[in-house]
């Protein structure tokens, strides 16, 4: 993860060109460039051409910094309460964070592992194709979009971003299209990993053995099969309730249901990574852990163990292994601690 350590960082790339589909595609999803990340990225800069003041970023989420910061965030506070409409104030929420942190880490991050360009782990990562008959959708938070030490981005390196989708928080189009397939795959081929400790999640056995997907037999079933969607929420366990949140507003939308179809993970344990950024409760685990885990699962039901997925759950321990090794070497080489302090958050 960046910190206020890092040297702060011109925008005169970000000044300059607009950001392409293929830059925007190249973060990590498949989706056309988003128009309301592109109003607001065109609002910053062309407030960068009548200020004085340099554009310029750094710290944590690629920030805006200085007094052009200030500018900034007196024009969009200006436009922030404008906005009458809830859903619409979300959505620029949203796209703001986005924006700086495609403008601030421009030229700086691998587009690939988000990493920065001298501690790029991508030739290190083993890629792996992920069994035909399920998918994951990372739903990830703005705040989470390109930083360092997320975990969600490890999917779709291994598996492919046809295997393993973003879908960003508060973007409509993101979240149309995840609905949309939704829609397309059944109300019964949907599932949301969540510890919510008011509900009584299913586990990944209970699928398979009540019914919802017992045609899911071999990687040679009929490809004209719907897959069975996993959804991931990654995020911070703070921001995390307002994802669930709109997950089950959505739902409710879709199907007519209050009730969100989550499951558990019975043989969930500490990540790799609570070394480097530790969880408030032992029972809750990174996002890239959190997909090892179901496909772990998957793999002790019987009829599923023919699918290789002992193989891709490696494939993400062994990624996960990789990556906290890439930033335990970055704070090394920057003479900074290994190590964060236990944090104590029974309320989340």
């Amino acid at each position: 993860m960046a910190s206020s350590a890092d040297a702060e960082r011109g925008g005169e790339e970000g000044d300059g060109a607009a950001i392409s589909v293929v830059e925007w595609q190249g973060w990590g999803t498949s989706s056309p460039v988003t128009p309301t990340v592109m109003e607001v990225i065109e609002d910053i800069k062309a407030l960068a051409r009548d200020s004085d003041a340099p554009m310029t970023f750094g710290g944590l989420g690629g920030k805006l910094k200085g007094t052009f910061k200030d500018q900034e965030d007196k024009k969009h506070r200006s436009v922030y309460e404008s906005i009458c409409d809830s859903e619409n104030k979300m959505q620029f929420f949203s796209a703001r964070q986005i924006a700086c942190r495609l403008l601030g880490y421009r030229g700086h991050l691998c587009h690939k592992c988000w990493l920065a360009m001298e501690d790029c782990m991508c030739s290190r990562l083993v890629k792996c194709s992920l069994w035909c008959s399920i998918k994951f959708w990372i739903y990830m938070h703005p705040k989470d979009f390109l930083r360092q030490n997320n975990t969600g981005k490890l999917l779709w390196q291994i598996f492919g971003i046809q295997s393993a989708a973003l879908c960003l928080f508060g973007i409509r189009e993101h979240e149309d299209i995840m609905w949309n397939a939704f829609r397309d795959s059944g109300k019964g081929m949907v599932w949301f990993l969540y510890p919510n400790q008011n509900s009584s999640p299913m586990s990944v056995e209970d699928l398979f053995s009540s019914g919802p997907c017992t045609g899911l037999v071999s990687q040679k079933m009929d490809l004209g099969e719907k897959p069975l969607n996993f959804v991931l929420i990654d995020g911070t366990w703070s921001n995390s309730s307002a994802m669930h949140r709109r997950l089950k507003e959505r739902w409710a939308l879709t199907w007519g249901e209050e009730h969100l179809p989550c499951i558990s993970l019975s043989t969930l344990g500490a990540s790799v990574m609570h070394k480097l950024r530790p969880q408030p409760s032992w029972d809750r685990t990174c996002t890239a852990a959190a997909a090892a885990g179901i496909l772990w699962e998957l793999h002790l039901v019987p009829r599923l163990s023919i699918n290789g997925l002992d193989k891709q759950a490696e494939a993400v321990e062994n990624a996960l292994d990789v990556l906290l090794d890439a930033l335990v070497q970055r704070r090394l080489r920057k003479g900074r601690s290994i190590t964060r302090k236990e944090r104590h958050n029974n309320c989340i």
